[in-house]
């Protein structure tokens, strides 16, 4: 049963709700390329806040702004620490795997030095090179490839525009950081007085919604990177430490990982080069780690840890990442977990009743 009556006061108020919620929807996206790094720059300060507080309290540095500064230099320290375990040793075995390619061809093809052979073809075939040129078939080809050309340059231009988002993100988490306490405790002034408290609540839901999401999905990618350090390491494939790290790390995104499969085959048939296995041999061998490691991950560990964490039965889980994932894509499943815990949260208690106030 509906309580009270329906008034032209409350249709009113609940149509210039719904129109308030269409525009304030509409304005977010039309600007979300602006507010993206803003959110972005919010969300890594609430991930540094605690570090720049223990460097005030237990370092005894009272200046926020050096705090700041030191909880910058701690996290470049320590991904320059972990890409000292993936770069070099990638870059190594791209040296080897070149080295091993470069044999490979000379004595496939019985030419020791490649650029003499290329430069006696030209010059043998110059009167070729040139006719090919002045062709039709050549302007056509150019014509067809300036497309591409221009695309690869709006790739670049693109590139170099993140570059500046980035830059931009890092001021707004450095101002962010530096009046953090002020703005956690005055954001809520934007709305009127008799709806804080709830925007309040649910600032606090979500805070601890994300908390744990962090803690929780943090075991599961330290878990998932130890994992695939022990299953590369018995197997024997190249960089297995550097691997498992990088592919720990990925994780942190639930399922991104999948995208270390690139490097994996690429290592693969280095090793498969190098010790003249089958190259299906090797790269099926990190195939099989890949699945019994995501078996161990999907079937064990993730719904052991964040189920306990957000709470959510590992079904509820699953498929909230499913959900989330097919509707905002990546972004989805960042906020997935956190997302669905504050919606059921606020579903019992305020549509069930079952969680009180």
């Amino acid at each position: 049963m509906i309580e009270g009556t329906i008034t032209f006061d409350r249709a009113a108020r609940w149509v210039i709700t719904i129109f308030a919620v269409v525009a304030a929807y509409l304005v977010l996206d039309y600007l979300s390329a602006v507010l993206l790094p803003f959110f972005v720059a919010w969300v890594f300060a609430y991930l540094l806040y605690p570090l720049v507080k223990f460097i005030e309290n237990r370092l005894k540095v009272k200046v926020r702004v050096l705090s700041i500064l030191l909880a910058l230099l701690v996290v470049l320290l320590v991904i320059c620490g972990v890409m000292y375990f993936i770069i070099p040793p990638m870059i190594e075995e791209f040296s080897r795997f070149t080295t091993l390619v470069t044999a490979y061809l000379h004595n496939a093809t019985n030419i020791k030095n490649f650029p003499e052979t290329i430069q006696v073809w030209i010059t043998d075939n110059r009167d070729g090179i040139v006719d090919f040129l002045k062709s039709d078939k050549f302007a056509e080809s150019l014509k067809d490839g300036l497309p591409k050309f221009f695309n690869v340059v709006g790739q670049g231009v693109t590139l170099l525009l993140s570059i500046i988002a980035s830059c931009i993100m890092l001021l707004y988490m450095f101002f962010i950081l530096k009046d953090y306490e002020y703005l956690t405790e005055n954001w809520v002034r934007v709305f009127p007085p008799n709806l804080r408290p709830f925007w309040q609540d649910l600032a606090k839901d979500a805070s601890m919604s994300l908390s744990n999401y962090i803690r929780g999905q943090g075991l599961v990618a330290f878990t998932m990177g130890v994992l695939f350090c022990i299953g590369f390491s018995i197997i024997g494939f190249p960089m297995a430490i550097g691997l498992g790290i990088l592919i720990g790390i990925m994780d942190m995104v639930p399922y991104l990982h999948t995208l270390a499969l690139i490097p994996t085959a690429f290592l693969a048939a280095m090793k498969a080069a190098e010790t003249g296995q089958s190259y299906w041999v090797v790269f099926g061998s990190a195939v099989l780690v890949f699945a019994v490691v995501q078996v161990i991950i999907d079937a064990i560990v993730t719904p052991k840890v964040m189920s306990k964490k957000m709470g959510l039965n590992p079904a509820v889980l699953l498929l909230s990442l499913s959900v989330w994932g097919s509707l905002l894509g990546f972004i989805g499943l960042i906020i997935a977990l956190p997302a669905t815990t504050v919606i059921i949260l606020y579903w019992k208690r305020y549509v069930t009743k079952e969680g009180g106030e």
